[in-house]
């Protein structure tokens, strides 16, 4: 592992002394300076003011005028149904105010204001005095109409431009502002823009009325054609199938339902008239008494002939136990007694006879009821059938009555709503003439801000002045006290690095297992200011290729001055021989940590430079698809021409090597997802390797944290560079490298301290590699 036990004084190195910074201000001076230049500065100020107040002098005075709606967009509740249904949700709300705020500055309502203002004429709106032919042609009765559309037209652009709505926020209040030259005109104009609004939002509401209304009436008639066609054809279907009864039933259905009737009490009346009918057998064939049964009790004749028969019985019985068998008159008692029960059986004969008779006339008339009932059923039936389609035309009926009442009803209300005025918007406060102009501000306030920028810009005059050459102390040159470092070749690490490496080799005093430490110090390299040129993209182009020049980054100063940085780089070169293949390419991979990776971009590209000043052919790839600084700062300058060897593109994607201007090949970083760009740059190191066409590769990433991928991509690269940004703490970056790195920091053959845009306190105590 590396040792951090030595601090390295950057102050001392190569003789360097800390720089005085430019720029510094002392108030004191500046205090002095300034009261020197009182007179100056006051006069200044005075002059600003009078040309203030002579601008505000000057300038047409505004009047501005406000007049008060309040827009309620929730309307008045005359009738149920309205033309427009109402926004009940506060964002409808507020939607219906805006948009009524938008509509009085539309043109119907501002053209009906400049008409009864007759602004189309008034100097102020674009409007001109009549001309003399313009006034003989009118006293002809001829009107030059083009030229009032034109002042029309005119008036109303400029109308516009003096109008302004505003909405007070949470609330159905409308401002309408109008400002003019002349504060009495600017009030009569936002009261007029205000009730023209009204009369216009009215007039609209009557307009929707009366166009409903039309295009109701208009189809009245059709539909009451509709409806007579329809109830027509009801009518006749009804007649041609015998559909007649009242609205609930048709008579069809009334005559079945009392033939049923009938016919069930006529089966009752078979049923009853056969039980008597056998009762009166069974009683005739029996042994019983024929005069027991219900019509022989309730007959008055066989009551008298009952009583009759006992009578006789009675003295029959009386003369058999006077006389003898023999006796005529016992003879003509039992003749009479024979007679009289032959008489009551004769008439039992006559119940029974009855009793059939009715009997049959029971059955016959049931008969003829269930031929009839039959009758009435299959006709029932039929009818049945011939209902589905008077069902059908009657929905017809049913739904044209419907729709031409609707249309009958809608059509009123809005032939009445024509004369409603529903709108909830009235003005609640009248615009009065202004007092006070708007613009230009008062004069005093003129003169206070004319005052005071006076007297600032004389204050800057005069400091300007003092600082020109030879009027300011001359602060410390950055570069003063260097002195010329002499050009050296490539040697060993510890003859290449222009500071001072560390001593051996250390074992960190932690409870963990530390790595071995590697063979050989890495080479420690300063990025200084004294070493690049700032540029600005785009400024130096000279030509279409690319140039980094023009990438807006620090680069490598042109001619052949002395620079530790080169030598750094040439001390790194000199160790690729001892870690690459003879027959091979070598690698540079140059990595950083997270925060860095401008730092490391920059740090890899003046590296590229370095060797391409001493004449080898580069190959720049940037390996850090996520960040991609080298690749966006290269796609800005436009379209540009790919390497010659366009087989080193990425995983045969479009991102092709770039010959630039200044000697290096670049290959734009490939975006991809889980390793694809990792290992499309593994594949272009080998066609880097395999073309020869290179003398060295470097890589410009992969970015940390690193993947599986990411180390693997490490691994191909021969030597690592690792890039410490110094505003950003060099201890706690070195450590979070080596910790990634692993086994793998053995390859560490260089460390890059970029001190670009570092502060210029000497921090003490910092222990680094």
């Amino acid at each position: 592992m590396l040792a951090y036990d030595q601090p390295i004084a950057r102050r001392e190195l190569n003789g360097a002394t800390p720089s005085a910074p430019q720029g510094d201000v002392d108030l004191l001076q500046l205090g002095r300076l300034l009261c020197r230049r009182r007179i100056m500065i006051a006069s200044g100020a005075l002059i600003c003011a009078l040309i203030a107040v002579a601008a505000g002098k000057s300038l047409t005075p505004r009047f501005t005028a406000t007049a008060e709606l309040y827009v309620d967009p929730r309307e008045l509740q005359l009738v149920d149904r309205e033309l427009t249904p109402r926004a009940q949700d506060v964002s409808g709300l507020a939607m219906v105010v805006d948009s009524q705020a938008r509509l009085m500055t539309s043109s119907s309502v501002l053209l009906q204001v400049i008409k009864e203002q007759h602004l189309d004429a008034d100097p102020e709106f674009g409007g001109n005095a009549r001309g003399l032919l313009a006034r003989l042609v009118g006293l002809a009765g001829v009107e030059l109409h083009g030229d009032a559309t034109l002042a029309a037209t005119a008036a109303l652009e400029a109308l516009n431009r003096h109008i302004t709505i505003r909405k007070t926020e949470r609330s159905f209040v409308v401002d309408v502002e109008v400002w003019s030259n002349e504060p009495a005109k600017a009030a009569a104009l936002a009261n007029a823009i205000a009730s023209t609004y009204l009369a216009e939002s009215h007039a609209s509401q009557a307009n929707a009325a009366r166009r409903a209304t039309s295009d109701l009436s208009g189809r009245l008639k059709e539909l009451q054609l509709r409806l007579r066609d329809a109830e027509t054809t009801l009518a006749t279907y009804k007649a041609q199938n015998n559909f007649v009864g009242t609205q609930d039933t048709l008579i069809s259905d009334q005559q079945l339902s009392a033939s049923n009737q009938r016919l069930a009490a006529a089966r009752a009346q078979t049923m009853d008239a056969k039980a008597r009918y056998d009762q009166i057998e069974a009683t005739r064939r029996g042994s019983a008494d024929a005069g027991a049964i219900a019509e022989a009790l309730q007959s008055p004749t066989i009551a008298n002939l009952r009583a009759q028969y006992a009578e006789a019985r009675k003295r029959l019985a009386e003369l058999t136990a006077e006389l003898g068998p023999r006796h005529p008159a016992l003879r003509q008692t039992e003749k009479q007694v024979d007679d009289l029960r032959r008489t009551i059986g004769e008439e039992i004969d006559r119940f029974a006879q009855s009793a059939k008779n009715d009997l049959i006339r029971a059955r016959d008339y049931e008969a003829l009821l269930n031929k009839a009932l039959e009758t009435q059923k299959r006709q029932s039936v039929e009818m049945s059938q011939a209902s589905v389609r008077l069902r059908e035309i009657e929905r017809d009926v049913e739904a044209s009555r419907d729709v031409y009442q609707s249309f009958l009803k809608r059509s009123r209300e809005t032939e009445e709503q024509e004369s409603l005025n529903t709108s909830a918007a009235r003005i609640i406060g009248e615009a009065t003439v202004p007092q006070r102009r708007s613009f230009p501000p008062a004069v005093s306030l003129l003169a206070m801000i004319g005052f005071l920028f006076g007297a600032l810009a004389a204050g800057g005059l005069a400091v300007a002045v003092d600082r020109l050459p030879g009027q300011a102390p001359e602060p410390g040159p950055r570069g003063e006290g260097r002195k010329p470092r002499a050009a050296a070749p490539a040697q060993p690490a510890e003859a290449a690095s222009p500071v001072p490496v560390p001593g051996a080799v250390a074992e960190a005093a932690t409870s963990t297992a530390v790595p071995v430490a590697p063979a050989e110090k890495p080479v420690i390299v300063r990025l200084q200011e004294s070493d690049i040129l700032r540029t600005l993209g785009g400024i130096l182009a000279t030509s279409a290729a690319a140039d980094v020049t023009r990438l807006g980054w620090p680069i490598l100063r042109n001619g052949t001055a002395p620079s530790a940085f080169l030598d750094g780089v040439r001390g790194i070169r000199a160790r690729l021989p001892r870690r690459a293949s003879s027959n091979t390419v070598p690698v540079v991979a140059v990595i950083g940590d997270a925060a860095g990776n401008d730092d490391r971009s920059i740090a890899a590209l003046n590296i590229a430079l370095g060797c391409v000043r001493d004449g080898a052919k580069v190959l720049l790839i940037d390996a850090d698809p996520d960040t991609g600084s080298l690749s966006r700062r290269l796609g800005r300058l436009g379209k540009l021409e790919p390497h010659r060897l366009g087989r080193l593109s990425i995983a045969g994607h479009a991102s092709r090597a770039i010959q630039t201007a200044n000697g290096i090949s670049i290959l734009p970083a490939l975006k991809g997802h889980n390793g694809e760009a990792a290992d499309a740059v593994r594949k272009a190191l080998a066609r880097a390797r395999s073309a020869s066409d290179f003398d060295v590769v470097i890589l410009d990433g992969p970015a940390m944290p690193w993947d599986v991928a990411d180390l693997h991509l490490l691994d191909a690269a021969d030597v690592l560079v690792a890039v410490l940004p110094l505003r950003l703490g060099i201890n706690e970056s070195m450590e979070e490298i080596i910790a990634a790195l692993g086994p793998a920091q053995d390859r560490l053959a260089g460390v890059v301290l970029n001190e670009l845009g570092a502060a210029t306190v000497q921090e003490q105590g910092r222990q680094y590699a």
